[in-house]
């Protein structure tokens, strides 16, 4: 039986969902009596769940100035997929020397999955999918801080992701495919250094692609 979240813990849930799906846009004040007497609540555990916010570079809080849902600037980009590429690095040159059992059969089947959507132009879920390959990476590095820092940046490339896509960057995803196709040969492979090269490049691609591109419109 799952254990019963605190009011604290279920605004923070609430809200972290809305910004990181891009409900809540950046640049969004968050007046916490509204958000209160939305969810019918006192503004105790209101407070503590934008703190929490807060800790995660999710919102701004100033002084006299209230919170905000944190901007997403080429700024913030470039430090994810500068983080990401650190973090990858290490991931493949340490999965395709060490092989872990399973793996590979795990990275194929996300693969041809994400195959299948990207020829249905499935955008939500070939990036569903997308995160599953890349955090299996790192899962299967057994290395707990490489884990949770994929894991957490990774939420915040979804973020981004839904922030600056249209309809016009869909081929980012094919080319993003043919890479990850290329990563998993390497790894099968045991080539390291060739894993290694890849997940740079893929990590720098994106990060080109993502800097060209502007905020999608609100429907």
């Amino acid at each position: 039986m799952a254990p019963t979240l605190t009011k604290q813990q279920a605004i923070y849930r609430y809200l972290k969902t809305r910004i990181m799906e891009g409900k809540v846009p950046p640049g969004q004040r968050l007046i916490i009596e509204d958000i209160a007497e939305e969810l019918g609540l006192s503004i105790i555990p209101v407070r503590e769940a934008l703190q929490l916010l807060q800790s995660e570079r999710l919102i701004d809080i100033r002084p006299h100035a209230g919170a905000t849902v944190a901007s997403i600037t080429h700024e913030n980009i470039e430090e994810i997929f500068t983080i990401l590429e650190g973090m990858e690095a290490v991931t493949v040159r340490r999965i395709a020397k060490r092989r872990p059992p399973g793996l590979e059969t795990t990275l194929e089947t996300l693969i041809a999955q994400m195959d299948h959507a990207e020829k249905r132009r499935d955008v939500e879920k070939w990036s569903a999918l997308n995160m599953k390959f890349h955090l299996a990476m790192s899962e299967a590095t057994g290395m707990p801080w490489v884990r949770e820092i994929t894991t957490r940046v990774m939420a915040s490339w979804d973020r981004i992701r839904r922030h600056f896509f249209r309809e016009g960057s869909l081929h980012r995803f094919a080319e993003a495919q043919k890479e990850h196709h290329g990563i998993l040969d390497a790894i099968r492979k045991g080539h390291a250094d060739r894993a290694e090269k890849l997940i740079r490049q893929h990590n720098q691609k994106a990060l080109r692609h993502y800097s060209l591109l502007q905020p999608a419109k609100a429907h």
